[in-house]
């Protein structure tokens, strides 16, 4: 039996644990229909039921299955097959992998004559330890799930033991995005640390000219100044972008919260959702091959000699308009959300309607749409594809919209592309520049969330 059908077939079992515990709860109702005689609803006895039929089976299944491997390697160690194998140690794993894999029917053909000898002693093993380990699951299932239904009371605190379940799930999951979050900022701390044991930090952050290279000076500090790929971040994401992005999204969720017909709306807004869902690479091959010849042939005619057919101007348009629906999605639903009352009073003291978007709903629904300014500032600060084919990979220091100038991201991606060594400072100076973008995002957050409190505060 394969892992997802014992998964189905828990949770199918936890579904029909629901039902009768549900059933025998509905039954102490029944019996007495006096308010106090039962603490908790029906609901909450079934899905106490559940909870202990399908919980304990899926601790035990994460738990056998990292376990399971070595107690396979080891059984099939123990054959008299694995005589034959050499005393290498590297030899005697690569054997054992391949061999492994052609029991679990991942390979088909085996490369080394003993790993065929290997096969049948790994795939009795398998089959040994996950019987084994399905059967003591479905026991766990149908144990832990009779104890539950036995314990059912009237007096049953149920729905607290529930509340507190869910609750723990809740804590963990916030735990799993703060511990992912303080792993990635402890990784690149690390990182960024060797680099600058190799490179200055003095010449990384405030330098001029990028061009590294694997083997630099006594320091590495040849090439290393990231000035440009922060200026070309902002240019093209924080500038460029937002001037489309900003007007467009926000115009866009004024005209469809407060002027558009309700049917409008209705096809419009999912249409204009849409965009954040193209890929980003749809978007690059757009900005490639449409944006930038055009905009390049615009500069030409208008005397414009050195335009590039590689220039901010068309990563940032292109990029700007895939990321209106951050902008209007977030605002939309900020205006909607200001109290209607806050408008028809506006109206009822002589206020136009465009007097009324303008000094009472804006200002009320602002902190939701620095909310999704912020949104949308974050998601054009890390895009990297329509940086790649639309803007290049020159690394310039220009306020020119038609030159060609690259981001912080695009090289990160150059940077740890193809083999590369993780002890010069040409590969670890990625790390560094995700460092640096990391606290600027941090930074963008604490300034937004200001913002927010102090406007929310004055509309309260």
């Amino acid at each position: 039996m394969t892992g997802t059908i014992l998964i189905l077939l828990i949770a199918i079992l936890g579904a029909v644990g629901w039902f009768f515990g549900k059933a025998k709860a509905a039954s102490f109702v029944k019996a007495d229909s006096s308010k106090n005689a039962v603490h908790s609803l029906p609901g909450y006895h079934g899905w106490y039921v559940a909870l202990w039929a399908v919980l304990p089976a899926t601790i035990f299944m994460i738990i056998w299955n990292v376990v399971t491997p070595g107690m396979i390697t080891d059984a099939a160690l123990s054959s008299p097959a694995a005589a034959q194998l050499p005393t290498d140690s590297f030899a005697r794993g690569s054997i054992l992998s391949e061999a492994r894999s052609i029991a679990q029917g991942s390979q088909t053909a085996a490369f080394n004559p003993l790993s065929k000898t290997m096969v049948e002693p790994y795939r009795t093993a398998i089959s040994y330890y996950q019987t084994l380990g399905m059967i003591a699951a479905l026991l766990l299932v149908f144990s832990c799930g009779a104890f539950a239904w036995l314990r059912l009371k009237p007096d049953l605190r149920a729905r607290t033991k529930i509340e507190r379940v869910t609750m723990m799930a809740l804590l963990l999951a916030s735990l799993i995005a703060t511990i992912t979050t303080v792993g990635i900022f402890v990784s690149l701390i690390f990182e960024s640390a060797r680099f600058f044991s190799m490179v200055s930090p003095i010449d990384f952050l405030f330098g001029t000219e990028w061009n590294p290279k694997a083997v630099a000076g006594p320091r590495g500090e040849t090439g290393f100044g990231a000035i440009p790929l922060f200026w070309g971040t902002v240019f093209i994401g924080a500038i460029i972008a937002m001037i489309v992005a900003i007007p467009l999204g926000l115009m866009s969720a004024i005209y469809l919260t407060q002027y558009a017909p309700a049917k409008f709306r209705l096809w419009m807004k999912p249409i204009l959702e849409i965009l954040a869902g193209v890929p980003t690479v749809v978007y690059g091959y757009f900005a490639a091959l449409t944006v930038a010849p055009a905009l390049r042939d615009f500069a030409v005619s208008i005397g414009i000699t050195s335009a590039s057919s590689e220039s901010a101007l068309a990563a940032g348009v292109v990029m700007g308009i895939m990321i209106i629906p951050f902008v209007s999605s977030m605002a939309d639903d900020s205006i909607a959300a200001v109290p209607s009352a806050m408008r028809d009073g506006s109206l009822a003291m002589g206020a136009t309607k465009s007097e009324t978007i303008k000094k009472v709903l804006i200002p009320a629904a602002l902190p939701g749409v620095v909310g999704g300014v912020l949104l949308a500032v974050s998601r054009a600060i890390g895009e990297t594809m329509i940086v790649v084919m639309a803007a290049g990979l020159a690394a310039n220091m220009t306020a020119n919209p038609f030159s060609s100038v690259t981001t912080v991201t695009t090289q990160i991606v150059q940077l740890l592309t193809g083999d590369q060594e993780f002890d010069s400072p040409k590969t670890l100076a990625a790390f560094a520049l995700g460092l640096v973008l990391f606290i600027v995002t941090l930074l963008l957050n604490l300034i937004a969330l200001r913002v927010v409190k102090k406007y929310r505060e004055a509309y309260e």
